[in-house]
């Protein structure tokens, strides 16, 4: 074997492992009867949430997880296969997953999970979830729930508070200047 050509192929399985160990998830499917066109638009809708999708040699990528200490992965490796790398843990299954389910052609396979090699159940069960920015908002708003439910108890205390220690309110003027006649009238 030519001694560039090895190179350039550590230089692949080097990249591979990175993505590996980089990415917070990652999902191997298989591709096969897929278009250019439906290729092209998994590739964006996974690029416009911080993810990216690559086709690799199945050898490169079985020695790359293997690598990385995923080697229960290379089962996954057989066939024409995609990887998708996520950058949080539930982006790379959920893009994946709904697009599986748009296009039969697209098969899940496995993948990997906060360093642990998953099935295609668990990814099935992540793509259920909301991505990152509709996690953080709902746990903000189980955070806020308490603070404005305390807000509007203490404003309601204010209120009740404020009508006790209200002043008596004044006679209207039309009712001041009735009474003035009257009481003028028995000095």
């Amino acid at each position: 074997m030519n001694q560039t050509v090895l190179e350039a192929k550590k230089s692949v399985v080097s990249e591979i492992e990175d993505h590996f160990r980089n990415s917070s998830s990652t999902v191997v499917a298989e591709y096969r009867g897929l278009s250019v066109a439906e290729i092209t638009e998994l590739r964006r809708a996974l690029r416009a949430e911080g993810a990216e999708m690559k086709i690799y040699k199945n050898t490169l990528a079985s020695r790359a997880a293997e690598n990385a200490g995923y080697g229960d992965l290379k089962s996954a490796l057989t066939g024409p296969n995609a990887i998708a790398f996520g950058s949080d843990e539930t982006t790379a299954s959920r893009i994946m997953a709904d697009f599986a389910r748009k296009h039969d052609a697209l098969v899940l396979k496995g993948g990997v999970v906060e360093g642990k090699v998953v099935d295609v159940s668990t990814i099935q069960e992540l793509a259920k979830l909301p991505n990152r920015d509709g996690m953080l908002s709902m746990l903000l708003s189980v955070l806020q729930a308490p603070v404005a439910q305390f807000a509007r108890a203490i404003n309601a205390v204010a209120e009740a508070r404020g009508k006790e220690d209200a002043p008596a309110e004044e006679p209207k003027a039309e009712e001041a200047a009735a009474q003035e006649p009257a009481e003028n009238a028995q000095a």
